[in-house]
């Protein structure tokens, strides 16, 4: 069995804030009972406002409080009357001065103390509690919640043992600690007894924060890339030489040229003129070259001298 953890408490530091925001150290106690004397007083005093939440705030000589009301206009009066008298009233019980801000609940169907509130209200009024907690939990669905839970516990309908009934819709997340869940808690008094009521209301995850990063400044052109030099045709050996040892089977490149060199002329020759074309004889593929005038060793018809 696990042990029941209460859903705000649970998510102080992480999804939610204290409502007490102070420190003290020997006047600690004291503090904490002039905080609960003042949350009694303005409960009392705005019983018909509608208030959830009461935020306080200490310093040196001077007290702020900050009021949660679905009912703005109740808590502030005709021309700031009402919070006006309010203020001298908490002034006197504290006997300090007192700063009241009032904050507006834009959506009083997804607070849960409005929301347990109403249903008690219900219940003192003789309506079907199955109708009661339906209700109340589909117009949180409606209004944006992600989820409800309502559980009450007691003489339900008069009956004379005590039972437990709940009303799930949604989802509610309680082991989620970035989920926004509300918990409140009130008592219907009724005829047969009092019954309990506990509501959680689950809000959503809030969106994570969006961290903004500046945009480095933009870069200066970068200059128009060199067109790459062709590369150079295989050069052509003069008749006898052989390739470089350092490559084997390879025939040796020009350097800065992209010419091929013609065959049977080194490398750095200077190219024949037209009348030495000219006198070179026309080799044709496949047949044998003539030897050259003044032998007879290339002739068959004509036998070798001997003498």
């Amino acid at each position: 069995m696990g042990h029941k953890v209460h859903p705000i408490g649970f998510r102080l530091g992480t999804s939610r804030t204290w409502d007490a925001r102070w420190y003290a150290e020997k006047s600690y106690k004291d503090l904490l009972a002039e905080d609960i004397k003042l949350r009694r007083f303005i409960q009392d005093r705005l019983g018909d406002a509608g208030v959830p939440r009461v935020e306080i705030e200490r310093s040196a000589n001077q007290l702020t409080l900050t009021i949660h009301t679905a009912k703005p206009g109740i808590v502030i009066g005709k021309s700031g009357a009402k919070v006006e008298q309010l203020r001298k009233s908490l002034e006197e019980l504290t006997k300090k001065r007192v700063r009241v801000n009032i904050s507006e609940i834009r959506q009083p169907e997804t607070d849960a103390y409005l929301i347990a509130k109403s249903i008690a209200e219900q219940l003192q009024k003789r309506v079907a509690f199955k109708r009661a907690i339906k209700q109340a939990a589909g117009r949180a669905i409606n209004r944006g919640a992600k989820g409800v839970k309502v559980v009450i516990g007691g003489r339900l309908g008069g009956s004379e043992m005590a039972r437990r009934e709940r009303e799930v819709q949604g989802s509610v997340p309680l082991h989620t600690l970035r989920a926004d869940i509300d918990f409140a808690i009130a008592e219907a008094h009724t005829t047969y007894g009092a019954i309990g009521i506990k509501v959680w209301v689950n809000r959503g995850v809030p969106a994570p924060a969006v961290r903004r990063v500046p945009r480095p400044a933009p870069a200066a052109a970068a200059p128009a890339p060199v067109a790459a030099a062709p590369a150079a045709a295989p050069a052509t050996t003069t008749h006898g030489s052989s390739p470089s040892p350092s490559s084997p089977g390879t025939q040796p490149e020009l350097v800065g040229t992209s010419a091929p060199v013609a065959a049977g002329r080194a490398i750095g020759d200077t190219p024949p003129g037209p009348e030495a074309s000219a006198a070179q004889p026309q080799v044709t593929p496949g047949v044998p070259a003539p030897a050259p005038l003044g032998t007879d060793a290339t002739r068959p018809d004509v036998a070798p001298n001997e003498g």
